[in-house]
């Protein structure tokens, strides 16, 4: 690995009235001067930024560099998110699809209750053809990603739709200092190449990169993936203002294995990595444009950002097989071509009222989704059978939000704030019944409390309300579109509320530790399920755990990390041990040892990434395994030439990634079918190796 990166960070600080910019390297044991008003630009530092004193509002809240994200063997894309802590990021099915993710006690399924954005631009996609809030990251190129931030809980009033969990938000370079080049290949036929570099152009500096990359996989059916990404930014400064275009594109195709019976393993049907169905797979693309400005003046800082990105995606699954077709099977696609055109602007105000200094923050936020060909078909082999259901939607959702933070006195802060949203569901369906209206309105109120009874000590007390919207077909549903049944329609916006006790202590100067207590809950609600086109009941849970997060670098080079998270997730309001939410992990352990060079020399990393035993089901009679993984990785750079060797899951662990229980059939099983483990395996023991220059 090189250098560590140098990054670009502006994190709002409350000093002495005003905002400051401020970061430092995870070994800085400086404070900042808070006895005076300055308003400083964003600056430099190298290394991760992992001492917020001062600048946080809760022990949930962190930002990870460069640095560190680049020393993390990933199998996924996706995987960039396992470094908030407790957070767990699988597959079910090929890797062009939405990873499955999983923190505080949540199967956010692909992304419902988690909000991912990137450089202000959302990546949740409402009403989505597979699942709500579907986050598919499988168009990041991950040596651009210059750092990211994230937040648990509901008490930032900037986080809206889908943040009950919390979010994560991913920032890209605007400059490389030189040129990188990157090619590496492995076991199951990778091979992956990605390209980058930057230029004075104008009064500005221009941006290009791009990867491209294949893939089969373990799987006998090869996953014969085909992914190509691309990249362009122009950012300039003119005054106290800074300005940044940046354009994206994606597309991939891919095969997919996706989970199957365990008892189809059991007598020799298939091999763990086999597959029922082999025709499953599909196509997606995304591609955006935006653009922010930046203003920094003497008391205040403006940003404004717009957006629109274009996608699609052509999705087929089977996960019954022939429960439901016992003739054609139960393969189905699901289809959507989508726009998205939105914005927000904030603006931060420096003040002093009733003898303490004030940060005000105002914001406003909108987005319109633009969906067309919204589609469920059955389909055999790929082939259409029949439409279940196919709508046009168009759905717009705006808040707005104010956030006041106040030092009251050098060890006692205040945050107080709340949000507004207004949505808008139209439906437009190939059955009347189901076309229709809805508009809802929501307020967040959200509070925290800070105080630093020590240098190194910082204690904090938070509570709010949140939400997520519902999927808008839900919203206007009137009767099942398979059997013609009525059913009840979702509430367009789903409320949570939470609370968090914590404290973030430096017990040494390079060490770091966060320790949380929290308690979320989600209020009764109806899920409306994308693979069936109709709406299931789903009750009221509460959810409640502790999450431990610690970084400690004894030296320059060598940094130790440990997370742990344990979660309690049950229903509320239903029958006597019926109470247990499937999927709800409750135990996760990720820690990892990262030996860095100053200059050149030799590099690696191992980490350990554990998930305990889950229940699949509501009684909990039926529960997960347990999945422990390690990944290694070494490597040398001289002279700015890197050459690294990855093996992923080591021990060549013969686990699973995610497990599901329910019915199914195959041929010459009982028309009802058979309940039983689903499951996707982890991959085996794989080799890759990487050639690169200027990073």
């Amino acid at each position: 690995m090189t250098t560590p990166a140098r990054i670009v960070v502006a994190i709002a600080l409350l000093g002495g009235g005003v905002t400051h910019a401020r970061a430092q390297d995870s070994t800085s044991t400086s404070r900042t001067d808070t006895s005076r008003a300055t308003l400083l630009p964003p600056i430099e530092v190298v290394g991760r930024v992992d001492d917020l004193h001062g600048v946080a509002l809760t022990a949930s809240e962190g930002h990870v560099g460069a640095a560190d994200l680049r020393l993390r063997p990933l199998l996924r894309e996706g995987e960039l998110l396992e470094t908030v802590p407790g957070v767990i990021v699988t597959q079910h099915s090929g890797d062009g699809k939405a990873n499955q993710y999983f923190v505080r006690g949540f199967n956010l399924d692909h992304g419902t209750d988690f909000q991912t954005t990137l450089e202000g631009m959302p990546v949740n996609l409402p009403s989505n053809a597979h699942g709500q809030g579907y986050t598919d990251l499988n168009f990041l190129i991950p040596e651009l990603v210059e750092y990211l931030d994230y937040r648990m809980g509901v008490y930032y009033p900037d986080l809206g739709d889908f943040g009950s969990a919390g979010g994560a938000d991913f920032h890209l370079v605007h400059r490389l200092a030189q040129p990188f080049v990157t090619a590496g290949g492995g076991t199951d036929g990778l091979r992956r190449v990605a390209a980058g570099g930057s230029a004075q152009v104008g009064s500005g500096t221009l941006l290009l990169a791009g990867e491209g990359k294949v893939y089969d996989g373990p799987w006998d059916l090869a996953e014969d993936l085909r992914k190509v990404s691309g990249v362009a930014r122009y950012s300039w400064e003119k005054g106290a203002s800074a300005f940044s275009v940046l354009a994206m594109a994606y597309h991939n195709t891919w095969n997919a294995s996706d989970q199957i019976p365990e008892r189809a393993v059991e007598n020799g049907r298939i091999s763990r990595f086999g597959e029922i169905d082999s025709t499953d797979g599909g196509t997606t693309e995304r591609f955006s444009l935006s653009g922010t400005w930046r203003h920094t003046g003497e008391q205040s800082v403006e940003e404004v950002t717009l957006y629109g990105i274009y996608s699609q995606l052509s999705l087929f699954s089977n996960f019954t097989f022939f429960l439901d077709d016992p003739v054609h099977g139960d393969q189905f696609n699901q289809r959507e071509h989508r726009t998205v055109l939105g914005g927000s602007a904030t603006h931060a105000q420096a003040a002093q009222a009733l003898g303490a200094d004030h940060v005000i923050k105002i914001g406003v936020q909108s987005r319109a989704d633009l969906i067309n060909g919204l589609g469920l078909y059955h389909t055999e082999a790929r082939t259409v059978l029949a439409a279940v259901r196919v709508d046009d939607v168009r759905e717009w959702g705006s808040g707005v939000w104010i956030q006041a933070e106040s030092r009251w006195r050098p060890w006692l802060r205040t945050v107080v704030g709340g949000r507004a949203d207004l949505y808008t569901f139209d439906v437009s369906s190939d059955r009347p019944e189901n076309s229709g209206n809805r508009t809802a309105v929501i307020a967040s109120p959200k509070a925290s409390l800070v105080m630093a009874p020590s240098r190194n000590v910082e204690l904090y007390l938070g509570a709010g309300l949140g939400f997520h919207s519902n999927d808008a077909r839900g919203t206007t549903i009137r009767v099942d579109p398979s059997t013609g049944a009525p059913v009840q329609r979702v509430d367009p916006l789903v409320r949570s509320c939470g609370a968090e006790i914590g404290m973030r202590v430096s017990p040494v100067a390079s060490w770091r530790s966060t320790l949380s207590f929290w308690a979320l809950g989600l209020n009764s609600e109806l899920l409306f399920t994308g693979d069936g086109g109709t709406t299931e009941p789903s009750a009221a849970s509460r959810r409640r755990g502790i999450t431990w997060a610690n970084y400690y670098r004894p030296l320059p080079q060598l940094a130790f990390d440990a997370d742990l998270s344990f979660s309690h997730a049950r229903f509320t309001g239903v029958a006597g041990g019926e109470d247990h939410i499937p999927g709800a992990l409750e135990q996760v352990f990720a820690g990892g040892i990262t030996w860095t060079p100053v200059r050149r020399g030799p590099y690696g990393s191992i980490r350990v990434r554990h998930f305990g035993s889950y229940p699949l089901i509501e009684d909990n009679s039926v529960r997960a395994s347990a999945t422990t993984m390690v990944n290694a990785e070494t490597g040398l750079l001289v002279s700015g030439i890197r050459v690294q060797v990855s093996v992923l899951n080591l021990l060549d662990t013969k686990a699973d990634d995610i497990q599901y229980y329910y019915a199914s059939r195959l041929p010459g099983e009982p028309a009802g079918g058979v309940d039983d483990v689903h499951f996707h395996p982890v991959e085996p023991r794989q080799v890759r190796v990487v050639l690169g220059w200027g990073l």
